[in-house]
């Protein structure tokens, strides 16, 4: 297999942190990027080079690559992997929260693009893998800001991926379903404070409960699912454009294809009632 020089990012927990060490152990020269660099012992431990990135900074950024480049003569792979999910109404949440968001990610995870990209092009091969998300194929109640980054991230991977081939460099796409992680316990206390006191705290409490009790039940699939679907994307010499992996991914992606809007606005709604046995 061939060694190649990785950069990830959001990998101090989670489904980045998995991923690195996987990837270490596959033999790859990994680099692991996130703010919280304490939460990366462990991976240092494990050999893998470790960089306190932030990708709402850009010098963070551009030190980060250039620290790999200087190291290492090369990048072959960028995993953006950085990004969290703040649910609330539309109308609820700030403004400033809803451009946070956007700018880790979506803007963080183009910035990166854009730093790696002319490395991959002198190269002449390179491979970019986004993580996306189920979530940039189908709304879910109360998440349209988190919805809006995640189509994003589909629409900038689609055109990357037509307009990097021809300098060979592959464009691939993670699209996790529901997925053992943090996320779940993040976007539900999101949910709950941004809706408190307001018109939809009523309708948004149950479905905040429902999130919280759902990633923490057998329903939601280990974070190895996908660190298999980034692995796959990373050493496949040919890699398909999507991986779509974990609990309940394929299904929601089809029903929203087939059901009227109407169908699937009402069983958002309706999920959020139902009863949650403890």
């Amino acid at each position: 297999m061939h060694q190649n020089v990785i950069l990830i990012t959001g990998a101090s927990s989670g489904i980045g942190f998995d991923a690195a060490t996987e990837l270490a152990e596959k033999g790859h020269r990994v680099y692991a990027a996130a703010r919280r660099v304490e939460l990366m012992e462990p991976l240092r431990e494990k050999g893998i080079e470790v960089l306190r990135m932030d990708v709402t900074d850009y010098q963070s950024m551009a030190e980060g690559v250039q620290a790999v480049l200087d190291r290492e003569g090369r990048i072959d792979v960028l995993v953006n992997n950085a990004g969290y999910g703040f649910f609330g109404p539309v109308e609820s949440v700030t403004m400033e929260e809803a451009r946070r968001q956007v700018e880790v990610n979506v803007f963080g995870l183009a910035t990166l693009c854009q730093l790696v990209i002319p490395i991959m092009r002198k190269q002449r091969a390179g491979r970019i893998v986004n993580t996306a998300s189920i979530a940039g194929r189908a709304v879910f109640y109360f998440g349209g800001w988190y919805h809006v980054t995640k189509y994003s991230v589909e629409a900038l991977s689609d055109a990357m991926r037509i307009e990097l081939k021809p300098f060979g460099i592959d464009v691939v796409m993670i699209e996790p379903g529901a997925i053992k992680t943090d996320w779940g316990t993040i976007a539900a206390r999101h949910l709950a404070e941004s809706t408190r006191g307001t018109a939809y705290e009523s309708a948004a409490l149950p479905w905040a409960t429902t999130i919280d009790w759902a990633y923490h039940s057998d329903l939601i699939s280990s974070p190895r699912v996908i660190t298999r679907a980034i692995l796959r994307a990373v050493d496949s010499r040919r890699p398909r454009a999507r991986y779509r992996k974990g609990r309940l991914a394929g299904t929601v992606v089809f029903l929203h294809w087939l059901l009227p809007a109407r169908w699937w606005d009402a069983m958002m709604r309706s999920i959020g009632k139902m009863k949650i046995k403890k």
